[in-house]
């Protein structure tokens, strides 16, 4: 389905963005690799990849550093000169009701998920040629809200404004934009949440169970095909029936 495709996603050493580069792999798309601190991780994710005979490479970058985001985008070009494909992935958690919160651990958020996706957006999207793809992962926490997630349900909510903003502005050059909004996802992130807590998440899922990350993985690569032409600007569920 991405044949002859180059995709960039960030975050990509583990959990879903790992199973979204293996499923673009699959699917004959050369992936970029982005990481934030380990390299080791990272490269075990290429290895991966390059497994389906496709191009693969890492590249260093704190989405929430724009001078990082420029100095990566810049490597990208110089060895794959386009990109087809953007998955803005990457994401951290730092949770606290509003009154125990520090400014450092909302500006933490707010800066790494809402204005990452800004910063790596604004600086490929020259590469990005008509008929691209956009892929923003947001959170039905960005729709609903959560006890103790103030910073990142705005952040998460910024990234639907965001998206549907500037599928506005893209449609002329046929490039979509779409987010995806997952529900109780099984990655490192949620990992260390109570026992208790994911029995009651599952029992409020219909589907009674919570994602596997490669469930996320397919349909970001259906949104990334042609496929989706003629989808854009749209907001995706993908949570079990949790939302409703």
């Amino acid at each position: 389905m991405l044949k002859n495709k180059i995709a960039l996603i960030t975050g990509a050493s583990r959990g879903i963005g790992e199973a979204i580069a293996i499923e673009f792999a699959k699917n004959n798309a050369d992936v970029i690799i982005n990481y934030y601190n380990d390299q080791e991780e990272a490269q075990k994710v290429v290895d991966k990849v390059k497994k389906y005979g496709v191009e693969s490479m890492a590249v260093k970058a704190d989405v929430s550093n724009f001078n990082e985001v420029k100095q990566m985008v810049e490597e990208i070009q110089k060895k794959f000169k386009r990109v087809d494909i953007l998955v803005n992935n990457a994401g951290i958690v730092k949770d606290r009701t509003l009154k125990n919160i520090t400014l450092e651990e909302w500006h933490a958020v707010i800066n790494t998920n809402l204005n990452g996706v800004f910063y790596v957006t604004k600086v490929v999207l020259p590469l990005i040629g008509e008929g691209g793809r956009i892929i923003n992962i947001s959170s039905i926490v960005g729709q609903y809200g959560n006890f103790g997630q103030c910073n990142y349900a705005a952040a998460k909510a910024g990234i639907i404004g965001f998206t549907k903003s500037l599928a506005k502005e893209l449609g002329k050059k046929k490039i979509t934009v779409n987010a995806i909004a997952p529900g109780f996802v099984k990655t490192g992130i949620t990992k260390n949440i109570p026992f208790l807590r994911k029995k009651i998440i599952n029992y409020m899922t219909p589907l009674k169970e919570g994602a596997e990350p490669k469930d996320i993985a397919n349909l970001v690569t259906f949104l990334a095909s042609e496929k989706s032409r003629y989808i854009t600007g749209s907001v995706i569920n993908i949570d079990g029936g949790l939302a409703f």
